[in-house]
This record gives structure tokens, C-alpha cells and sequence, in this order.
């Protein structure tokens, strides 16, 4: 893993636990925490210290700019779908832009991530991955140009889902369109991550195709916040250790600035 960039961890941490009441959980909480089917996953700036659209922006020079939306995008002031079409189209990122990026930058994971992620699974917990990003930066994945011909590449990377052990299947995310010639065209909307609500849409499905009876979400954006809906997560927890997005953290069941509190709660 490639540990050369500055970490962004939100420098405020250790002065945030006394503004919110909510970092020590409930009884409710721990017990539902205890007791999951299944945990769903935000991904950047939660399994992964960056937020990738970020990333790739900065890489493509757009870095400022498209950060100021993300902010607004997570934050819940601005619906996710328009902060999405308007941060791309601030650098319309191309096939080999995308391509080079990856190879220059693979994921950095968040400190802990990998060990609760070992702890659920041996407790026969389902692991999901549910993000506004895209899958070509969380899976190992296939390009699909805008005329709907596929293009493999196998980049010198550790996608994030390879690095957990997580099937594609319980991925969910963003995919961008490319056009014949490598050209960005956009991204697919028929992805439920790409709008606002679309994470708790998400949810729903699994937890209806997999009947399962009690479901976590983990996530720092509004975005996640929305999961915890009727038919969607009984929990909310929010994590705050790179981000820490008040109006969000303030709603959340439990407020966690370290994955070992998870892990340590399990049992």
C-alpha cells in the first residue's frame, strides 16, 4: 500500500467527543451492533482514508474546485445527483487520465478497516460495500465504453474489494462511460448510488433479497445517513476519524472516530 500522500484525519477528534452525546452508545445500539445480519460500507472517507472523486480530480487538476462540491454533496446541502454531474463535468476525466491514476495511486485503506472486516466475517456477518464512487476505483473491474463494447485492463492496483474479500456482488457504486476513442461521457444513472437516497435504496434490496433481520450501515456523509430508513438499516453508525460532518455525526445512533470500537464491541 502506498502511504506516500499526507493523511487527511480531521485534526478536531480528540475535542469532538465532548460536543456529541453520542459517542458512547446506547444499550440498544451495542445490542443491535451485536446482533447484525449484515454491515453496508461507505467507502471514501470511511473504508478508505480519501474521497476518490477527489482524488481523481486533483490528479486531473480540478483538485479545489470539485472538493468544495464534495463537501456540499456530503453534507446534505446539495442533492448527490447534481453534485455528482457538476463535479465531473469540472474535468471530464478520460479513459487514460482514469487508467493512469489508478496505477499512480492505489487505495489507502483506513486504520482498523481490515481487521473489523476479518472480525464480521468470522462471525458469519455479510460485508457490502455501498458508495457514490466509482467501481472501477473499488473493484477489479471492466471499462465499458459509451457504444457498449467492454474493455478489460489489468492495472498494477490493489482494489479495495480484492484487499477485504469482498465479492462483486456486494458492491454497489458508480460506474463512468467512456466513448470510443476514451473519451468521458458521463456515468450510469440507472445506478441507484448515483442520486440522492440511492444508498438507502440500495440497503433495501439487499435486505429484501437476503431477508436478512437486523443491518448496520457505516458511513461519514448524508448519504449514509438516508440507509437508516424504513426497510433500510436498523443502525446508523458514523464514523468520523477522516471526516467529521457535524449536521451528520449529531443524527447518527453512534458516533466512532476508530474502527477498534467496532471491533471491541463484537465480542
Amino acid at each position: 500500500m502506498n502511504h506516500s500522500r499526507p493523511l487527511h484525519i480531521t485534526a478536531s477528534v480528540r475535542d469532538s467527543t465532548q460536543r456529541f452525546h453520542n459517542t458512547a452508545p446506547s444499550k440498544e445500539s451495542i445490542e443491535l451492533w451485536r446482533n447484525v445480519d449484515a454491515v453496508c460500507f461507505d467507502v471514501d472517507s470511511t473504508v478508505c482514508i480519501d474521497e476518490g472523486i477527489d482524488e481523481l480530480a486533483h490528479f486531473c487538476g480540478a483538485g479545489n474546485a470539485v472538493a468544495q462540491l464534495t463537501a456540499s454533496a456530503m453534507g446534505g446541502s446539495v442533492p448527490f445527483e447534481e453534485a455528482l454531474a457538476a463535479r465531473l463535468s469540472l474535468f471530464n476525466p478520460s479513459l487514460s487520465q482514469l487508467q493512469n491514476f489508478l496505477h499512480q495511486h492505489p487505495p489507502r485503506l483506513t486504520p482498523g478497516i481490515e481487521g473489523l472486516v476479518q472480525k464480521l466475517k468470522a462471525k458469519n456477518i455479510n460485508v457490502y460495500l455501498i458508495s457514490g464512487g466509482f467501481r472501477q476505483m473499488i473493484n477489479v473491474w471492466t471499462l465499458t465504453v459509451f457504444y457498449g463494447v467492454s474493455i478489460g485492463f489489468i492495472l498494477n492496483i490493489e482494489p479495495v474489494a480484492s484487499i477485504l474479500g469482498i465479492p462483486k456482488e456486494n458492491i454497489f457504486a458508480n460506474h463512468l462511460l467512456f466513448g470510443s476513442s476514451g473519451e468521458f461521457v458521463g456515468f450510469d444513472k440507472n445506478e441507484p448510488t448515483s442520486r440522492s437516497g440511492g444508498k438507502a435504496t440500495a440497503v433495501q434490496q439487499i435486505r429484501k433479497a437476503h431477508g436478512y433481520k437486523s443491518l448496520a450501515m457505516i458511513g461519514d456523509g448524508a448519504t449514509d445517513l438516508e440507509a437508516r430508513s424504513p426497510g433500510g438499516a436498523d443502525l446508523f453508525i458514523c464514523y468520523g476519524g477522516v471526516q467529521l460532518r457535524e449536521a451528520v455525526a449529531a443524527k447518527a445512533d453512534w458516533l466512532i472516530f476508530s474502527f477498534e470500537d467496532l471491533i471491541n464491541s463484537l465480542g
